[in-house]
């Protein structure tokens, strides 16, 4: 009984869960919480590479705060060290599949230059101020190594934001601003290394009244190297060969730094361009084809307010050509979230597939109306259906001015002309004048598509049609005697189509016959002329024939001889 009760209690007791999973769990590199520890992992890096430096060449700024710096600096050295588990446990993509193994991470991670430079960026080289002191921070330029963080936490940044040009600008801006950083030291620290105030070109003695504040040197340091590398001129000419190297090498840089600022401006310029031109269609060649043309100034003039209202409102008519390069399955969603809640209202498309309206969604296309001009004319053949995303349109007499009724945001028409609905009055032909009273924002689907779609969804099609009869009938359009004498003869047609099939069956039968006997006797014919030919083989040759006819009466005699001779000899000796 008591190993009975141990038994129970062992198997009803939960697995313990591994705590190593709960307190490290693996990251994904493309997940969000990566995303925010990169985030996180800027602010220790450009503090290393903004602060050392500055800490480095003014020697006030590291007397002056020194237990601050030295917070900063084990704080900073804290997340670097966080920084390395964090490498641990982010997982990668082996042929498209997450890794989680931490084995595979660990021995992924310590074969690659990034463990490397990582733990070079940790050695504990603040052991130096053993014997150098605490104000010497170069000590910790090897943090620098870590900067690789910070240019993927950037890329990361950029892939997310809403606003990628406006990001370029800023890291453009951050860049130029670290480079000026840092130039702006080592002008200070060489002005130190050969006296300040020797010359014009030196920072001025601190002697002086307020060149003495550390304010004002870096102030002064940063003004003079934003002169240099914006080789806006207005400084003192060097005296001395450091100085000159100084110059040289700066001049260089900003012809670098000029020529980087130049093509990074162009490229968010063109990417700009770019965006506008996959989003707006460019009206510069539909204004040079109207004045090559010389259309009137009233109908250029409302194609232009066209173009200006898309422009303004943010309004796109290329949806398909923009979403084109991503998969088939993703732009379905994406059209999905966007436009299936304006299907959805359409009365002839409820209760449908939800797979049916996800393919029809991939078939909407938008298309905006200016004030006062026709959707479609009273007469004119359909061959598509309209959703009204936005704005209001008017159904009008044919004068263009009496209004019967005016439609809103949700609703629709000519969906019973693009199917095909038998014994619809009208046919396929437009029934009213629908016209815009402002710009319209509408969704087309053309009867094409939904046939194309429908093929698919035999049964969907057969319920459309029947929501669409009852509209009919509810709008008195509907001819019942000529939808059933279209019924009778579709029934008709069909009965005289299964009787061809039944006869082409029945000729594909007796041909299938008559093919089989032909090859049967083709068979039996190849083995009787076969059979001929081996018959014929033991038949003497016809010149064969003729030497046994020159020698046969010889051959005979002789033959009849030899045969007495041998008759002779085989009878006994008369003696």
């Amino acid at each position: 009984m008591n190993q009975d009760s141990k038994v129970k209690t062992t198997e009803s007791s939960p697995p313990a869960p591994p705590k190593a999973r709960k307190l490290l769990p693996v990251l994904d590199p493309s997940g969000d919480h990566y995303y925010w520890w990169l985030n996180t992992m800027v602010f220790p890096v450009m503090y290393n590479l903004i602060i050392i430096v500055c800490r480095a060449c003014f020697p006030d700024l590291q007397h002056s705060y020194l237990v601050a710096w030295l917070v900063l600096d084990y704080t900073s050295d804290l997340l670097y060290l966080l920084d390395i588990v964090v490498r641990f446990h982010t997982g990668f993509l082996d042929q498209g599949i997450l890794v989680v193994d931490k084995g595979r991470i660990s021995s992924r991670y310590v074969r690659t230059w990034s463990f490397f430079l990582d733990l070079a960026s940790l050695m504990p080289t603040d052991l130096a101020f053993l014997s150098l002191g605490p104000h010497t921070p170069t000590v910790r330029l090897n943090r620098f190594l870590r900067a690789p963080r910070l240019f993927e936490a950037f890329d990361r940044t950029e892939t997310r934001t809403a606003y990628p040009n406006a990001f370029r600008i800023t890291k453009l801006m951050l860049y130029i601003f670290v480079v000026i950083h840092w130039n702006s030291c080592l002008y200070f620290a060489l002005s130190r290394y050969l006296g300040f105030g020797r010359d014009a070109w030196v920072y001025p003695d601190p002697a002086q009244p307020g060149f003495e504040r550390l304010r004002r040197q870096y102030l002064y340091s940063f003004y003079f190297s934003t002169l240099i590398l914006t080789t806006v001129g207005d400084t003192p000419l060097p005296a001395r060969e450091e100085e000159y190297l100084f110059m040289v090498g700066d001049f260089l840089l900003a012809v670098m730094g000029f020529a980087t600022i130049m093509g990074s401006m162009s490229s968010v310029i063109y990417n700009m361009n770019t965006a506008d031109a996959a989003f707006y269609p460019d009206h510069a060649l539909v204004k040079k084809y109207m004045k090559q043309q010389h259309v009137n100034r009233r109908l250029e003039r409302r194609v232009i307010d066209w173009y200006q209202h898309l422009q303004i409102n943010k309004k796109m008519t290329n949806e398909v050509a923009i979403l084109q390069h991503l998969p088939e399955r993703l732009r379905a969603e994406v059209a999905v979230s966007v436009h299936l809640s304006t299907l959805s209202r359409v009365q002839i498309f409820q209760n449908c597939e939800a797979s049916l309206l996800e393919e029809l969604v991939l078939k909407l296309q938008p298309q905006t109306y200016s004030p006062g001009e026709y959707v479609c004319r009273k007469g004119d053949i359909g061959r598509e259906m309209y959703i009204i995303r936005e704005g209001q349109l008017a159904v009008v007499a044919d004068d263009g001015v009496t209004q019967y009724a005016v439609l809103g945001a949700g609703l629709y028409f000519g969906e019973i002309s693009i199917i095909n609905i038998k014994g619809n009055m009208s046919g396929n032909r437009r029934t009213a004048n629908i016209k815009s009273l402002g710009y319209s924002d509408l969704f087309c689907l053309s009867k094409e598509d939904l046939r194309e779609v429908l093929s698919e969804y035999p049964k969907a099609q057969v319920v459309m049609e029947e929501k669409g009869r009852e509209i009919l009938l509810k709008m008195n359009k509907l001819d019942v005697n000529a939808e059933a004498a279209e019924i009778a003869l579709q029934e008709a047609t069909e009965s005289r189509l299964r009787g061809l099939d039944h006869q082409l069956d029945d000729l594909q039968t007796k041909f299938a016959r008559l093919l089989a006997e032909l090859e049967s006797s083709a068979l039996k014919i190849a083995y009787r002329i076969e059979r001929l030919e081996w018959q014929t083989r033991e038949w003497p040759m016809p010149e064969e024939m003729a030497e046994a006819d020159d020698e046969g009466e010889p051959g005979e005699g002789t033959s009849q001889g030899g045969k007495g001779r041998t008759g002779q000899e085989g009878l006994p000796d008369p003696e």
